[in-house]
Order: C-alpha cells, then sequence, then structure tokens
C-alpha cells in the first residue's frame, strides 16, 4: 500500500510524475474517444465534440463524411444540408457554420501543427487544437475536458477550474513527452472511476494519493 505521508512530502513535479505513472501502467495502451479517420476529418470531429457526447459524434460525422470526406467538399456544402446532418448533436447550427468556414479555410492546405495556427481557425479552442497536436503531430498536448478538470481538482493538482490554467499549470509540471499520454490517462480515470456524480473510490489506483477519497 502507497503511504499517503510520502507523497504529502513530494513537490508538485513529484506528485504530477507519480500519478502520471500509476496511470500509464493502468490505462490500456491506446485511448482513443472518436472513430479513426483522416486528420481532417478528426479535426472536424472535435470541433463537433464540445458539449455533445462522443458516441453521438461517431454515429453524426459518419454520415457527415461520407457525403463530404474533405476539406474541399465540406466548403462547398449547404449550410442546411449539414445541419441536417448533425442535428443530433448541441450547438448543430453554430457548429454547422464552423465547421463549413473551417473547410474554407483549410483548402489546399495543411492542417497547422501549432496551437497558436490552429486556434485561427473557425471554431477552434484550445481543447480542440491540442487534440490536434496531440493525436495527429504527436506532440506535447494538454487536452483539459471537464473529465480532466474533475480529476486533476480532486487529486488537487490545480485547485482551479479555468481549462487554459489548467493546461499552463501541467504544462509547468510535465515534460513535453508526457503530456498527451497524461491528457488522455485523466481522462479516461474520469470516465471510468472517478465519476462526476459518484466516484469509484473503492477501485480507484489513485485511492492512496487522492485528499478526496470518499467524499
Amino acid at each position: 500500500m502507497l503511504n499517503i505521508l510520502y507523497f504529502i512530502e513530494m513537490n508538485e513535479k513529484e506528485y504530477i510524475l507519480k500519478i502520471y505513472e500509476i496511470l500509464d501502467k493502468n490505462s490500456r495502451d491506446e485511448i482513443v474517444f472518436l472513430d479513426k479517420r483522416t486528420p481532417f476529418q478528426f479535426l472536424i470531429s472535435v470541433v463537433l465534440s464540445a458539449q455533445t457526447t462522443d458516441r453521438i459524434v461517431n454515429i453524426v460525422s459518419k454520415d457527415l463524411f461520407e457525403k463530404y470526406p474533405d476539406a474541399e467538399a465540406l466548403a462547398k456544402a449547404d449550410f442546411d444540408d449539414v445541419v441536417a446532418l448533425i442535428k443530433r448533436i448541441g450547438l448543430y447550427k453554430n457548429k454547422a457554420k464552423n465547421i463549413i468556414n473551417c473547410s474554407k479555410a483549410l483548402v489546399d492546405k495543411k492542417i497547422p501543427d501549432e496551437i497558436d495556427e490552429l486556434i485561427k481557425l473557425p471554431g477552434v479552442g484550445r481543447k480542440t487544437a491540442n487534440c490536434v497536436i496531440g493525436d495527429i503531430y504527436h506532440k506535447g498536448a494538454v487536452i483539459v475536458d471537464t473529465h480532466v478538470n474533475r480529476v486533476l481538482n480532486k487529486l488537487k493538482v490545480v485547485q482551479i477550474k479555468d481549462p487554459t490554467k489548467i493546461e499552463m499549470k501541467i504544462r509547468s509540471l510535465l515534460e513535453d513527452k508526457y503530456l498527451y499520454r497524461f491528457s488522455m490517462t485523466v481522462n479516461l480515470h474520469g470516465r471510468e472511476y472517478c465519476h462526476a456524480r459518484k466516484p469509484d473510490c473503492k477501485n480507484c489506483t489513485l485511492r492512496e494519493l487522492c485528499p478526496s477519497k470518499d467524499e
């Protein structure tokens, strides 16, 4: 059994690295939540995933990409037709506009591999940009969604809710080579154990570290 007093004496970098090591060891090798598709299709899928379950995005995007498989096709798409195809997801009208405009910006262009360039695209925020640089370009990425936010706050790695501030904090504590894997394992842990309503503290692999266990 891990000694909680030992971890209390750790500094922040040692503490988060221990969390990384435990989650990395206990998580599957490949963690994906959206269906594997082309880099362009992955980008659009992530844009669609805001405030929507991955399951619904995978269903909806399948039909979308069958009709509009690339930037050239989606850039020319009829707005009402795109709305009809993605109507099952949240904020579908706004997302339809964004993915069409994003496609127009990417016609005959490579998807940017830097966050500052990605967030210039319509509908692309820091979370989406980090997903892209992590999944497509295998760069250091910190993806802060509701699961990651919740888990890191319960572990007291951070005590803030702002996703950008959380991202910057994690970047200051972990080497780039660990960031994307850390994000994905924390996300998976939040989905499978550290639930919002009723955390499964009994079976949590981080139980002995967690200052919020059994709350």
